[in-house]
This record gives C-alpha cells, structure tokens and sequence, in this order.
C-alpha cells in the first residue's frame, strides 16, 4: 500500500468480481442490441476497458471528458465539456460509464444533454456511488459500490492527475488534499 494511502476500500479482488457481475448484467439487458458504450475520461478508464473484456455482447464506442472537480477536492458544480462525442447517438441504446457519482451535477448535465440529441435509450454505469454527497437526484442504473464520504483515489480515481494507476481503490490522507 503507498504511504499517501490511508487504507484500502476495496481490493483488486473485489473490483474484478464486481465488474464482472455488471458485465453479466449488461450482456444480459442488452442480448440481442449492440449498445454504444461511452467512457467518461479520464476516471473511468481503467473501469471502462475492464468492463469492455469481460462483456460477450457486440459493443462500439465512443469517448467524452467533463469536469466540475479542476484540481480541487469536490466538485465546483460548474460543469465544463471538455471532449464531446465523435459520432451522433440518434436512435441507439447508449450506456454511459463512469468512475463515481457523488454530487450528481455532472451526470445530470450529460445525461440532459444527451437526451437531447435523441438516443434510443440512455442508462448509467458507475463503479462507484457515494450518494451521501448527492445534491441532485441521479438515477444509477449499473452500480459496482457504494462507498461513504471519503476521497477515495485508484483504479482510476485521481487527486490533482495522481494515484489513476494503483490497482485498488484506497481512501488518501486527509493531509494530502486538505
């Protein structure tokens, strides 16, 4: 474990097993369809590929980047497009993957935004959802964990660019982001 973590949440282990209970799900709901799966980046990376290996189902895929967190430790609530979809989403079943849902502002703008732009369907995927710190109310179709009020970083999850790459997820020390 690295020294700026204060300890693990969940293990490599657990991350593994849960994913590959979602992508059962998925393959399951969408029997049949070819769903456009869209990564939320830079979090959901490690999530989105893992997920992507174990699905069965035929899937293509596309790639979006919003912020509302910058460099700090919560959300500002302003959300900023930073990369928008490559192709049109009209008539397709479209599954939004992201790495964790707390305040909801941020999915609640992409998911208004995509609605508009008329997708057969629209449903979310999140690693993990901490719904102590939700402000708006977000509907969370595929759930890997809920987790409590701690800045939880690995498996993708970042402070300020840092600690994506450690295969767990962990909560960091307090002094480091305070």
């Amino acid at each position: 474990m690295r020294k700026e973590i204060e300890r693990i949440l969940l293990s490599e282990e657990q991350i593994k097993a849960r994913v590959k209970e979602l992508a059962a799900k998925l393959d399951e709901d969408y029997a049949g369809k070819q769903p456009l799966m869209v990564a939320i980046l830079k979090g959901s990376v490690m999530f989105f590929a893992d997920l992507l290996r174990e699905m069965k189902i035929d899937v293509t895929l596309d790639f979006m980047a919003i912020s509302s967190y910058g460099n700090g430790a919560k959300s500002s609530g302003e959300v900023k497009m930073i990369k928008d979809l490559d192709g049109k989403i009209e008539g397709k079943d479209v599954i939004i993957v992201e790495d964790i849902i707390d305040s909801g502002y941020t999915m609640r703008y992409l998911k208004h935004l995509l609605e508009a732009r008329r997708p057969a369907s629209i449903k979310l995927c999140a690693l993990l959802d901490k719904p102590s710190r939700r402000e708006t109310e977000i509907e969370i179709d595929y759930k890997g964990f809920e987790v409590e009020d701690e800045f939880v970083v690995g498996y993708g999850l970042d402070y300020a660019g840092l600690y994506r790459n450690i295969p767990y997820i962990g909560i960091l020390k307090r002094e480091i982001y305070e």
